[in-house]
This record gives C-alpha cells, sequence and structure tokens, in this order.
C-alpha cells in the first residue's frame, strides 16, 4: 500500500488548462507512481470543491464568501493584497478556514506526511497541526514568502522567529534557490535539515520542435522576437525592459516584445508603453493557457526576465519560465539577482545584467542580435542544460528519497 502525502498549497490549478503556474501540481502528479496524493488548496469562484486530476484527490476549501473569495488563485497573495487593500481583510479568514480544512482533511484522510509549500501560511499550519496530531512534514518553499528575511523590525522579528519554530519542526526543509537555503540555515537548529532542490521542467513538453510560425503572424511579427511570460507585478521589473524599447527601436524597427500574463501593473505598464511611444512594437498579450505556452517559447529569438528586488525585500525564487524557455531552447537575458545566477551560465545560455538598468538591457540584447552565429550556439546549449540538470526526471528522484 501506498502512503499517502498530503500536498499542502495555495497555489495550484483551479481547473483544467488554467494559466496559474503549474509548477506545484508538475511536482505533485509525478510523485504518484510512489505515493497516494491528497491536495488541499484554496477555493476559487468557478472552481470544484472537490476533483481528481491525474491521480490526485485535489479538495479546496472555502473561507470566505463565494462570489469574493480571490485572495488566493489568481496570483500571489502579496501582490493581490497590493493591488487592492481591501483583500488584506481576508487574510484571518484564509489562514483560520486553511488550518480548520487541514484538521478536517487530516482527519478524514489520515496522511502519512504532509508536503507544504510555501512557509507562509502553509507552512506554519502544518507545525501547528503537528504540534496536535504528531503528522510529520516538509516544507518547500518557492520563494514569496521569503521576503521577510530581508525586512526590519518587531513584525519581522516575530514572524522569523516563527519561521524559525516552522523550519525546526520540519521533517526537512526544502528551497529552490540556493541564497534562500542560505537564509533559512541561518534560523535553523540543524542546518542538515535544509536542503536545497531545483525546480523541473518537462523537456518533452518544452521543446525547440514547438517553433510555429503562425504566432508571429498572429501579432504580426515580421522582425526580432522577444518575449517575456509572468505575472506583471513589480518584482518581474517589466518596466525597465519597456524602457529599453525606444533604443532598440533605433536600430531594429520591427522589432517587437510579447509580454505574457496578467496581474496588478498591466494598467500601469500598458501606459508606460504609450507614452514612450512602443506600443507599436510591445504587444500584451494577456494570460496564456500553459498547454500554450510552449509553442510561444520555442518561436521566440530571446526569452527576456528583468527581475528586482523590491524595496519590500521580495524577489524571484528559481522562475519555472527560466526552465521552459531553456528547454525550449531559448537564450535568455536577465538580471543579477541571488539565486538566478545559478541558472544562467553567462554567454552560454544567457546575459546577466544590472537589475533596474535599461541602458544594460538594451546593450545586451542589441549584443545579443548582432551575432546570428552566437544565437544558434546559445540556443543548443540553453536546451543542453535545461535536459541535464533540470528535467522532472532528475528532480523528483530527489524528491521521493526525501519523502521515503
Amino acid at each position: 500500500m501506498k502512503r499517502k502525502i498530503l500536498v499542502f498549497a495555495s497555489t495550484f490549478p483551479r481547473w483544467k488548462n488554467d494559466t496559474n503556474p503549474p509548477f506545484v501540481y508538475e511536482l505533485s502528479k509525478r510523485l504518484t507512481k510512489d505515493f497516494e496524493i491528497i491536495v488541499l488548496a484554496p477555493h476559487y469562484p468557478g472552481a470544484e470543491t472537490y476533483e481528481e486530476m491525474d491521480g490526485m484527490k485535489v479538495y479546496r476549501f472555502r473561507y470566505f464568501l463565494k462570489k469574493y473569495q480571490k485572495l488566493a488563485g489568481s496570483g500571489g497573495i502579496l501582490p493581490t493584497i497590493k493591488k487592492n487593500k481591501w483583500y488584506f481583510f481576508q487574510v484571518p479568514f484564509f489562514m483560520l478556514g486553511e488550518y480548520l480544512a487541514l484538521r478536517k482533511l487530516v482527519k478524514k484522510e489520515k496522511p502519512d506526511m504532509i508536503h507544504a509549500h510555501w512557509i507562509i501560511p502553509q507552512g506554519i499550519n502544518a507545525f501547528v497541526n503537528y504540534k496536535i496530531s504528531k503528522i510529520p512534514y516538509v516544507v518547500t518553499t518557492w520563494g514569496g514568502d521569503m521576503f521577510i528575511f530581508k525586512k526590519k523590525g518587531i513584525i519581522a522579528y516575530c514572524l522569523k522567529k516563527l519561521y524559525s519554530k516552522t523550519i525546526n519542526n520540519s521533517f526537512y526543509s526544502t528551497t529552490v534557490n540556493i541564497a534562500f537555503k542560505e537564509e533559512m540555515q541561518e534560523i535553523s537548529k540543524d542546518k542538515n535539515k535544509i536542503l536545497y532542490i531545483p525546480n523541473g521542467v518537462d523537456t518533452k513538453l518544452f521543446n525547440p520542435h514547438n517553433k510555429d510560425n503562425s504566432i508571429k503572424k498572429k501579432y504580426n511579427i515580421n522582425g526580432q522576437f522577444m518575449l517575456f511570460v509572468g505575472r506583471l507585478t513589480e518584482k518581474k521589473g517589466i518596466e525597465y525592459i519597456i524602457k529599453a524599447m525606444p533604443k532598440l527601436i533605433e536600430k531594429y524597427p520591427k522589432i517587437k516584445l510579447l509580454i505574457v500574463g496578467g496581474g496588478e501593473l498591466k494598467e500601469e505598464l500598458e501606459k508606460l508603453s504609450s507614452e514612450l511611444k512602443v506600443n507599436n512594437n510591445v504587444i500584451f498579450t494577456g494570460p496564456i493557457t500553459n498547454h500554450e505556452l510552449p509553442r510561444y517559447y520555442a518561436s521566440a529569438d530571446l526569452f527576456i526576465a528583468p527581475s528586482i528586488q523590491t524595496k519590500q525585500g521580495d524577489r524571484e525564487g528559481f522562475p519555472t519560465v527560466f526552465l521552459e524557455a531553456m528547454a525550449s531552447g531559448t537564450p535568455i537575458i536577465t538580471t543579477n539577482i541571488e539565486g538566478i545566477r545559478e541558472i544562467i551560465q553567462e554567454k552560454k545560455n544567457g546575459f546577466i545584467v544590472t537589475q533596474k538598468s535599461s541602458e544594460e538591457l538594451s546593450n545586451a540584447i542589441l549584443s545579443f542580435f548582432k551575432n546570428k552565429d552566437n544565437l544558434t550556439k546559445m540556443k543548443a546549449i540553453s536546451r543542453e542544460i535545461a535536459v541535464s540538470n533540470y528535467d522532472w526526471s532528475k528532480v523528483i528522484k530527489q524528491y521521493q528519497e526525501l519523502l521515503k
């Protein structure tokens, strides 16, 4: 009989072909070979409260009036609150609703272990549950909850103490970012319990053979094709690539930047594009379903990820989009953010520039397109690195060993 793992997350597909990042889903479904997987995630208007997805039982808990239950599901909790402060009112209801749902599901399914994704709030609730039920848990952080390590003050101090208790009572704690690992080890009593396990990618699904010229026709792209995929939020640094566009257009008038995704900064970024008079070269597509994305990655010449660290300390963990681009043979231009440096090998599968520097971004892009032979080599190397280091078949073995 397979051991039961309760996967506990705030980001999980709401329905088939959702536009939400599927990394927890992709990891969990690959564990069904060795474990019985039960998922607990927040409900969202239009989603089922229970369904089975790829051999996993998926339960979605309610925490507020159904119509307004949107704190989690359409994006990260922190960006949602930042966009509309009213959602902050839902936070205590979310925490309580999530904890009660966990306790109820634990009694019903009797899992052998809990795999909590993100320290706050899932890790904390798994810790409280452990104190009552003694069900061991593993907590994995993906980055959005690590901002607190860069903050100071009494609230930050109290949260770090709570983080410390959550980490120290876990069976193991994992992170997808080496810099995060070091920060977690600072508050851990046992540094050996903090493990770095990178994110994974399906290199069969994402590959260069998905190139589709109909995408260029759809968006009237007749020149260089740059792609961004992600939530339109501050830490993605999208404004800096838009500000770099005038210089790029001077050299390549037909160059196009396709921005795929939705988020709280959409209107602001569209306004910036219009003010700089680059809106004919910058296309906002809105969210695109995950099963369509492989064609976009493979069709682009270059993937742009101008990430920054915000004033609040929020920054990237291990962007899945990097791996999807690399597996598709698409080189990356990104910024010098802790954790990202481990993914990008300078001038092999991409370029790293100073964050918040539109000047360096434009210079790196111009250098990239200037050498066509370099383009061909970097595409091959990008694919090779993804297959060798980050294919799910390699990453999942580390989780299987850990959970067994």
